[in-house]
């Protein structure tokens, strides 16, 4: 007589033999019908949209349409920075839209001729950077070609690159970006890739390290992620808050911290905080490679803020760009070489005949209006050093105001006298615009110069004030606070104070 717990396990084992032969064949027959009918005339495979009519319309009229009104609709400033990546949200349109289209808008078109999609998957966990196996995906719009030359490329050069069909097939996140792409660019290829859920440190700097070779000026980099997932309206504001701030840092280190203490607070039905934070992390370790230090949070938002979603149950959104700023130039010789000239020149006119010296100049790149410090030095030490952050006036004529500043009006050091002029070094820092940091633990001594503020004080340092004099982080800071802004030496570590970074070219 069969006794219960064989009857039950024999009932276990038909059911689980009915799946695998029936449901399980089932799924992957599936599989294996939309693979055979993905293939064109040319035998190329094609990708086809998943989530078409689901998270955006199927109508190719209509989806043109409604995209058209989100970028319409996304207000920007004027940005001269050359866009190196974004990251983006990835919800259904009617939720989700109108934050991704202050990103795409940025890049509407720019001569961009490869974008690289990086994300996480929904579906399942996966280990390594994973590339789509198909020559195109399909939209309701049209084809977009993948770019497998890169990914050819990318699997010779890392292990850790790997390609699969299936990963892709259902997964949305970055299937929803490309209507959104296809509308704002003309002809470019993409390359998606997702991110494994458990990437370890070394693997994300290993991956970035292959992908930043291929970063050019024509292509650009697309993170797509979420924000907070489920708690309500206001936890969801202030959890989003937190993560925005840290993403504004550029530091992954930050930005996991952040994370990691959020999730310690235990906020009700707070499911993640960054659903794909593993594809976030890879994108601003890249953008650092890339030196796209440059960060803008350009939109937020979460279903509470819309009148067809729940303040009791919410979801973060979010758009940013990455950009490297065009200041950033690589000067000709003769350019350096002239603004050494007006330098010179501007000195010895003051300081021999008390008169301005006047210059007329074309050259587009010593035209712009960038912000410079002019330095003297005799015998090696330092004579007279003034500069300007910010001015209406052409690089150039900013270089010749400062030179003669820096002879003349800084009040550390007596008027330059005509026997010194020809022994006087000169040196031009152009400076990058300031920007306000939350935390000096961004500070990189030697790339990094330095504005402190607190009220009516501050004080500035160039970044080779600290590789000059040897300093490491904590003696550059004191210094910095102590002697330039009149304060106390650790002023820089408290909440009050101001903290403002730049960067420079040194022509010298």
């Amino acid at each position: 007589m069969i006794k219960f717990w064989q009857f039950l396990f024999l009932i276990l084992f038909l059911g689980g033999l009915f799946w695998l032969i029936f449901i399980n064949k089932e799924e992957m027959n599936n599989i294996t019908d939309m693979l055979k009918d993905s293939k064109n005339e040319n035998n190329l495979s094609i990708r086809k949209a998943f989530v078409s009519g689901q998270f955006y319309s199927s109508n190719k009229n209509e989806l043109f349409k409604m995209i058209n009104n989100f970028l319409e609709k996304a207000e920007l400033p004027e940005m001269t920075d050359q866009i190196k990546g974004l990251i983006v949200p990835h919800a259904g349109y009617d939720f989700s839209g109108q934050t991704a289209a202050y990103a795409f808008k940025l890049i509407q078109k720019k001569d961009i001729e490869r974008v690289i999609l990086i994300g996480s998957s929904h579906q399942e966990y996966l280990e390594g950077a994973i590339m789509d196996g198909n020559d195109i995906w399909k939209t309701p719009l049209g084809q977009v070609n993948l770019d497998t030359d890169l990914r050819d490329k990318l699997i010779e050069e890392s292990s850790l690159f790997k390609v699969d069909l299936i990963s892709h097939m259902k997964e949305h996140s970055l299937e929803v970006e490309i209507p959104f792409l296809e509308v704002v660019l003309n002809d470019f290829k993409i390359l998606p890739i997702l991110i494994g859920h458990k990437s370890s440190e070394e693997e994300l700097n290993e991956i970035s390290d292959v992908l930043s070779k291929y970063i050019d000026k024509k292509t650009l980099v697309i993170a797509s992620s979420d924000m907070s997932h489920y708690p309500d309206y206001e936890n969801a504001n202030y959890a989003d808050k937190k993560v925005l701030e840290a993403i504004l840092t550029g530091n992954v280190s930050i930005l996991k911290k952040t994370i990691e203490e959020i999730e310690n607070e235990n906020i009700s039905n707070l499911n993640v905080c960054l659903c794909a934070q593993k594809a976030v992390e890879l994108f601003m370790k890249l953008m650092d490679k890339i030196n796209a230090d440059n960060i803008k949070l350009l939109n937020y938002a979460n279903s509470g803020d819309l009148d067809i979603g729940d303040k009791l149950r919410v979801v973060g959104y979010s758009s940013f760009a990455f950009s490297e700023k065009l200041w950033d130039f690589n000067f000709s010789e003769s350019q350096k070489q002239k603004l050494l000239e007006i330098t010179k020149t501007s000195v010895e006119k003051y300081v021999l005949e008390n008169k301005l010296a006047e210059f007329n100049i074309e050259d587009e790149l010593l035209s712009k209006k960038l912000g410079a410090f002019v330095t003297l030095k005799k015998n090696n030490q330092l004579r007279g050093c003034i500069g300007l952050f910010e001015s209406n006036l052409s690089l150039y004529k900013v270089v010749s105001q400062m030179a003669v500043a820096a002879a003349v009006k800084d009040n550390r050091f007596s008027p330059v006298e005509k026997d010194e002029l020809e022994d006087l070094e000169y040196e031009i820092s152009v400076l990058s615009p300031l920007r306000k940091i939350n935390s000096w633990e961004e500070i990189e001594i030697g790339k990094h110069g330095v504005q402190i503020q607190r009220g009516n004080q501050s004080g500035v340092f160039l970044p080779q004030v600290a590789t000059e004099n040897n300093w490491d982080l904590e003696e550059f800071m004191n210094n910095l606070c102590e002697h330039k802004a009149g304060l106390e030496k650790d002023c820089w570590k408290k909440e009050e104070t101001d903290i403002y970074i730049f960067t420079v070219e040194i022509i010298k």
